[in-house]
């Protein structure tokens, strides 16, 4: 429990050692206080004593008589040589009897003075009582402060105890979300985003299960038809061009093979690039350049790639080789799948989140049932290995981003949106 690196001895130590300081700080203002208090009693009295004898020729004040007063006091009259002509009260201490002494001017001008002794051992011994009391309650007050700081530090950090045992207990095929409304509220943000990466856990298991199961099968589909194709030519002696064709058919094949291995390459990269250090970077001056790139590729099939970008600078620390690859997928599959003649369009606008990042197009529209996001699923009856989307999703959860596509309200065409959330409260800009 005392280690260096825990932070619940940390707390402990440092409350205790507070707590120590605060109590001899108190204690010690509060017997210099006690003990202040009573001896200017004590000097109070004795000068009323020297006055009354100055005066009146007696210890007390006939009007203020108090006889009590008179236990333990000595009064007799000394004469010095030098004259002080100044009231002064020493301290003594003898055969364990502690007295206080005046010395008080009788007359001005002459050399006598009365000499007011007070024994005040009794005082001395009640404020010996009166420190030792302090102790024992500070002693009994340090141990129940101790002893609350380890209840309550156990309290503090039996959350993260029983957060550590739910995800010690968890795998990859048991993983639940926390219910964050059994944790305090301290440790609420903790448990959402815990819940947060479980959830990105689970998509992450559920896709690379669904990577390979599509990876060999998309493999095993071209494999069969050339394994088909070589058998069937090798049942007899066939032309020349008939062997031409059949080599035509195997090196299709390749050619799907070798798409679809580029694209799990490529999904090697991307987490190489989710490693990447983030950078600042001016998220409008990516969006345009990447759409300068792509609207050379849009006029010659004949489309058009129209621009509205809002505001004119946008930064972001993140990695800017991810934000290419998504932005590059979604415009490649949007001009993919507008027909000639229409357009596709990218903008971007600020909203109460961050900046909403927008690709519109005039396409075939989307199956709402199917997950897009899922590797190898295909829309409409364009060729492709399946795994673009796939990318851009996981390249937007690596930036924090929230990726969606849906259809359009008018129903022609789909729209690709991109969140990227921003801490940043205003737009800073470019130097």
């Amino acid at each position: 429990m005392f280690s260096d690196r825990s932070i619940r001895s940390r707390f402990i130590i440092q409350l205790i050692i507070a707590t120590f300081a605060l109590m001899l700080i108190f204690s010690s203002i509060l017997y210099l206080f006690i003990q202040s208090s009573i001896y200017d009693d004590k000097r109070t009295e004795m000068l009323g004593f020297a006055k009354n004898v100055c005066e009146y020729k007696a210890l007390l004040d006939p009007i203020e008589a108090n006889g009590d007063a008179l236990l333990g006091l000595t009064v007799e009259m000394i004469t010095y040589k030098t004259p002080e002509h100044q009231a002064q009260i020493i301290e003594t201490t003898q055969d364990k009897h502690t007295k206080l002494v005046l010395f008080y001017p009788y007359k001005a001008e002459g050399n006598s003075y009365v000499k007011v002794t007070k024994d005040i051992t009794p005082t001395k011994k009640l404020l010996k009582k009166i420190l030792n009391s302090i102790f024992i309650i500070n002693a009994i007050g340090f141990l129940m402060v101790v002893l609350y700081a380890i209840i309550f530090s156990k309290m503090l950090v039996a959350p993260i105890k029983e957060l550590n045992r739910r995800l010690s207990n968890m795998n990859e095929h048991m993983i639940r979300p926390i219910v964050v409304q059994e944790l305090p509220d301290e440790f609420a943000p903790l448990g959402e985003s815990i819940n947060h990466l479980i959830s990105r856990i689970q998509n992450f298991v559920k896709y690379q299960k669904e990577l390979f199961i599509g990876a060999a099968h998309e493999l095993k589909t071209p494999l069969a038809v050339m394994k088909l194709k070589n058998q069937v030519i090798t049942i007899k002696k066939r032309t020349p061009e008939e062997y031409i064709e059949a080599i035509k058919v195997s090196n299709k094949s390749i050619d799907e093979m070798n798409a679809i291995v580029s694209s799990i390459l490529n999904i090697g990269r991307q987490e190489g690039a989710q490693l990447e250090t983030p950078v600042q970077a001016d998220v409008i001056d990516i969006l345009r350049r990447k759409a300068n790139d792509f609207k050379l590729l849009a006029e010659s099939e004949g489309k058009a790639l129209e621009m509205h970008f809002k505001p004119d600078a946008f930064m972001c620390t993140l990695q800017e080789s991810l934000l290419n690859q998504i932005i590059q997928n979604l415009l490649q599959n949007a001009l993919k799948f507008t027909p000639e003649g229409k357009k596709v369009i990218l903008q971007s606008l600020i909203n109460d989140e961050g900046l909403l990042i927008e690709i519109i197009d005039e396409g075939c529209g989307i199956d709402d049932t199917v997950d897009l996001f899922a590797p190898f699923k295909r829309q409409g009856s364009k060729s492709g290995a399946g795994l673009g989307l796939f990318l851009a999703k996981s390249a937007a959860d690596a930036l924090g981003g929230e990726l969606k596509i849906q259809n359009r309200k008018d129903d022609l065409g789909t729209v690709a949106s991109l969140l990227l959330r921003s801490k940043l409260h205003c737009i800073l800009p470019l130097k």
